[in-house]
């Protein structure tokens, strides 16, 4: 059982969650697999560079979904 992987409630804006389903479609993936794949990603990246991604992580995200004008 030391393979068992935890589950952690995750709480994401609707804009945001599209963003990523819609990114995980383009990768073949469920958007679980996704922010998995990205997360493994992000950790790697900073134990080759010693330091966090970037110094803007905390910043607000701004995501464009193409034309709102419905």
């Amino acid at each position: 059982m030391a393979d068992e992987k935890k589950q952690v409630p995750l709480r994401l804006s609707p804009q945001l969650y599209n963003a990523l389903a819609a990114w995980a479609e383009d990768d073949f993936r469920s958007v679980n697999g996704q922010i998995e794949y990205l997360l493994n990603e992000c950790v790697k990246q900073r134990k080759k560079d010693g330091k966090y991604v970037g110094q803007q992580i905390d910043a607000p995200l701004e995501i464009e979904l193409g034309d709102t004008h419905a």
